[in-house]
């Protein structure tokens, strides 16, 4: 039976944040939050594959202890149980930092056959936490994956992996990791029933203190200021001669052929 690991992170809903227009510092008041919607996609992902083959899901996150409102959500779209690994000091976390806290938290678990991850989360979006955790697994891991065939009896997996120049299809041995695009399903939208039922699934919370490391940080992220644009502020008229220009100028851009 195929057991899966489906990870995902709980984030600031980007939405809801705001911008000084003096100072371009983000402000942070009054900020929802939600799983990462790349990580939603992972979830479904995993959902589906044990659907179809059998086997069992749990859901895993790293975060500080306001995170466990994560887990309902997460739970409600299909696991069984979840894993919530959690400190106060894991509180923004960068990517090698969870990389390493979920490889420990995993190798206690014991056995899995496929970790599926999202292609990278959508507060920061370095894609690094999937394949620096494969790497400290020392299993193999497939980047960009936009669908995937499972051949639990011979124990591999294909995946075809959606690149810039093409679609790459790719034969891997499990257990792998694989990081999943957005375009490889459609994630489902849990039923009250199901958001009820998710209150009822097990729960393993996993301390620091279980982990028996201390994970320092190898990035320092010194502000995150909002992004400018200036705009030439050209005024156009409704007469033949500015509506000329302007195809002018969008042919010349390319962006009208």
């Amino acid at each position: 039976m195929l057991k899966i690991i489906a990870c995902f992170k709980w984030v600031i809903d980007e939405q809801d944040i705001r911008v000084d227009q003096k100072s371009r510092e983000l402000i942070m008041e009054r900020v929802g939050y939600k799983i990462s919607d790349y990580d939603r996609n992972a979830i479904e992902e995993a959902v589906r594959q044990q659907e179809a083959h059998g086997g069992s899901v749990v859901a895993v996150t790293v975060g500080p202890p306001g995170a466990r409102q994560s887990l309902k959500d997460a739970l409600s779209r299909g696991p069984e149980r979840a894993w919530f690994i959690s400190d106060p000091s894991f509180a923004a976390l960068e990517p090698s930092q969870t990389a390493a806290i979920l490889a420990e938290a995993i190798k206690t678990k014991g056995e899995f056959d496929l970790i599926i991850c999202g292609e990278g989360s959508s507060d920061l979006y370095a894609q690094q936490v999937g394949p620096a955790l494969a790497q400290r697994l020392g299993i193999p891991c497939a980047t960009y994956v936009n669908k995937v065939t499972l051949e639990p009896g011979e124990k591999k997996l294909t995946a075809e992996r959606k690149l810039d120049d093409g679609i790459e299809t790719v034969s891997i041995q499990l257990p792998a990791l694989i990081t999943v695009l957005p375009d490889i399903n459609t994630p489902r939208i849990p039923s009250l029933k199901q958001v009820l039922g998710a209150a009822k699934k097990p729960v393993e919370e996993i301390k620091k203190s279980d982990l028996g490391q201390d994970f320092q940080p190898r990035l320092e992220t010194i502000s995150i200021l909002g992004a400018t644009m200036e705009r030439r502020r050209l005024k156009y008229s409704a007469e033949a001669a500015d509506i000329k220009a302007v195809v002018d100028a969008l042919l010349k851009e390319g962006v009208i052929a």
